[in-house]
């Protein structure tokens, strides 16, 4: 796989540039820029480059029907203000635009084609479209490693009909990626969380052969808890997983992995409650459990203390609660201390963990924070991705 990053001889050319503009918009305004901030570096070193970028995105899920609310427009004037440069969002059908001559009456260095998802044939990852949209350009750049799960057309054909190459952002996650399972420095440790057990299974069971220590926090621990004979109360849990849970436990005896789950809680009788410190054999019956106790974390930095390498998913607790936030904090607030000395090479994914670090302002604070989703996840599970694939198969 080729890596725009070591290109050179880009000037004047048209770059298709494939990115994940998917930030959440409420009433025509961005509440979180993420995602666009992001992709940033690949921009400027395509601008710096003075290529002709013409960026494809999407935002939300409308079908292949053209929907107002799901315009790239704010989008475009967010990346207008951030780059300080004129952006034009390209409305015209793309089924319409002859061919690559079409941009030349634009003077902007920067355009956008409206939602790809616009279209049917991305999602149907259609051959003949994508054969279209790579007409209108001379190199192909996928940045949107996020959306590199999916077999859709702007990530999966384009590469069959232009110079293919990965973007900045897509290598950083990659980089990320095979620092924690396949050039691993050890001791390498997993905290992972999350309700359920079954949608984190096969990432639980490619990574155990590869780690010293696996953690597991959030609602899939109340499974582990009750399993060793404690009553949970009230507390969130995935029934019928007693097998999934025999064989973690097999796996990681056979793999001398060290298998963590909490040996102390925080409860309430709501969400909106307070907390209150409990044994595993403490918990009645009206209560439930909503974060880790103060000997759980005091395990778990112990472990961070002792760890060269540390892949965290899922938060320790119900955090939008300040009173159940503490134990995720602690987790954070160790591996920053670790990474201020050099000590340790930390990934964090995952929706809700990645919320919870906006929360205490410390994304900064990580090696590596993915917004990857889907794809970070499938990744971790071993699954081959198409987007890494397409990008391999035609170089």
């Amino acid at each position: 796989m080729r890596s725009i990053a070591n290109e050179r001889n880009l000037n004047s050319k048209k770059i298709l540039l494939r990115l994940d503009l998917n930030v959440p918009i409420e009433k025509g305004k961005i509440t979180d820029t993420t995602r666009i901030d992001k992709i940033l570096p690949t921009l400027n070193f395509l601008k710096k480059q003075k290529a002709k970028i013409i960026i494809i995105s999407h935002v939300g899920r409308p079908k292949g029907k053209f929907i107002k609310k799901f315009s790239l427009r704010p989008i475009s004037e967010s990346l207008q203000k951030k780059l300080n440069t004129e952006v034009r969002l390209i409305e015209e059908n793309i089924n319409k635009i002859k061919n690559k001559i079409f941009f030349k009456k634009f003077n902007e260095k920067i355009l956008i084609l409206e939602n790809i998802r616009f279209y049917a044939e991305e999602e149907e990852n259609e051959n003949n479209f994508a054969k279209k949209i790579a007409s209108l350009g001379d190199i192909y750049v996928n940045d949107a490693f996020s959306c590199s799960h999916r077999l859709h057309a702007s990530i999966h054909q384009i590469p069959k009909f232009l110079p293919s190459f990965s973007g900045l952002q897509f290598d950083s996650e990659l980089n990320a990626l095979n620092k924690i399972t396949s050039k691993i420095t050890k001791p390498i440790t997993c905290i992972i969380g999350g309700s359920k057990i079954s949608t984190k299974i096969n990432i639980i069971k490619n990574l155990i052969p590869k780690l010293d220590n696996i953690i597991i926090v959030g609602g899939m621990a109340n499974n582990f808890i009750e399993y060793f004979g404690n009553n949970i109360g009230k507390s969130i849990k995935e029934r019928n997983c007693n097998t999934l849970i025999k064989e973690i436990i097999s796996l990681a005896i056979k793999k001398k992995c060290k298998l963590i789950y909490p040996e102390d809680v925080l409860v309430s009788k709501s969400l909106k409650g307070y907390s209150a410190n409990k044994k595993l054999n403490q918990i009645a019956s009206d209560e439930m459990i909503l974060d880790i106790g103060p000997k759980t974390i005091d395990n778990i930095r112990k472990i961070i203390e002792n760890s060269k390498t540390i892949f965290w998913n899922g938060p320790a607790g119900y955090f939008e609660n300040p009173n159940f936030a503490n134990g995720s904090i602690e987790i954070a607030e160790k591996i920053i201390e670790k990474n201020k000395l050099n000590k340790i090479f930390s990934v964090v994914g995952g929706g809700d963990t990645v919320s919870l670090l906006n929360n205490i302002k410390a994304v900064d604070n990580f090696n590596f924070v993915s917004t990857a989703g889907g794809a970070f996840l499938e990744y971790l599970e071993g699954k081959k991705l198409p987007g890494i694939t397409a990008l391999n198969s035609y170089v």
